[in-house]
């Protein structure tokens, strides 16, 4: 078994590293289907999973974990930034050929690939960043409204093993596994929405050192707008108060600029 189990993950890895080593983007930015990603690693990570005492579960996906897995997804990778989010390493994660690989990620890969890109003029890298932070904000509502759905789903699952008689003898260990994988899916969301405000505040600083401009006050808004999204996910709190999974956005924190007037200028994409 280990035997097959460790030729199993070498052939995955391998295969990954010959099919261009991230999963597949789709239409809108959803993940492509595709045996390889979606069977043949997922199989050998359970496999791995489970030989290294891991809980694993066979339950079908629910509606609710679906939409929560494919919204998480979108913020473990980053299409738009040229693999700073290092989306190898995701991708043997997700399929659980390889533990917790993203603790290791280090905040300046968003940085160095700003830098290294060449634009017309060195205002557009600011425009960039706040550009980038803007759409992750226009996304983390629905995501953890998704999440706050899953653990209702858990906590229902928990209710249903304990009442229903006629429930299969390893029902509570398989309701068990399945809420730790989520409560895993959970906690990756939530250290990747962070690594994401550290490498747009890594950004920001240092382009403030090497090329100053006023248009780091429209980052440093950004962030200011993303910061409660982030201690609100550090704190486990994705269901907020309000219904139907509505974020209200919390003061901001303080800029790191005077508070003299500002007005920004439009942002434009390059």
């Amino acid at each position: 078994m280990r035997d097959w189990l460790l030729g199993g993950a070498c052939a995955a890895v391998a295969c990954l590293l010959l099919s261009g080593c991230a999963r597949p983007t789709g239409d809108f930015g959803r993940a492509a289907p595709g045996v390889l990603h979606d069977r043949i690693m997922p199989t050998v990570g359970d496999a791995r999973a489970a030989a290294d005492g891991e809980p694993v579960s066979n339950f079908n996906q629910t509606d609710q974990e679906r939409e929560m897995h494919d919204r998480v997804w979108r913020f473990l990778i980053a299409p738009h930034a040229h693999d700073w989010f290092y989306d190898t390493a995701v991708e043997l994660q997700r399929t659980r050929i390889a533990a917790n690989l993203d603790v290791q990620f280090i905040a300046d890969r968003y940085y160095s690939s700003l830098r290294s890109t060449q634009y017309q003029s060195s205002r557009v890298r600011y425009r960039k960043v706040a550009d980038d932070i803007g759409i992750d904000i226009a996304t983390i509502p629905t995501t953890f409204a998704a999440i706050c759905r899953v653990i209702e789903v858990d906590r229902q699952r928990a209710i249903a093993v304990s009442n229903v008689t006629l429930a299969a003898p390893d029902a509570a260990a398989r309701v068990a596994a399945r809420k730790w994988e989520n409560d895993r899916t959970i906690d990756w969301f939530t250290r990747a929405l962070t690594y994401r405000y550290q490498s747009y505040s890594v950004a920001l600083e240092r382009l403030l050192v090497e090329t100053p401009h006023e248009e780091g006050r429209v980052v440093d808004a950004q962030l200011a707008r993303m910061q409660p999204y982030v201690a609100r996910a550090q704190a486990g709190d994705f269901c907020l108060t309000g219904g139907e999974g509505l974020v209200f956005k919390d003061t901001g924190i303080a800029s790191r600029y005077e508070t003299a007037p500002f007005t920004p200028e439009p942002l434009v994409r390059k």
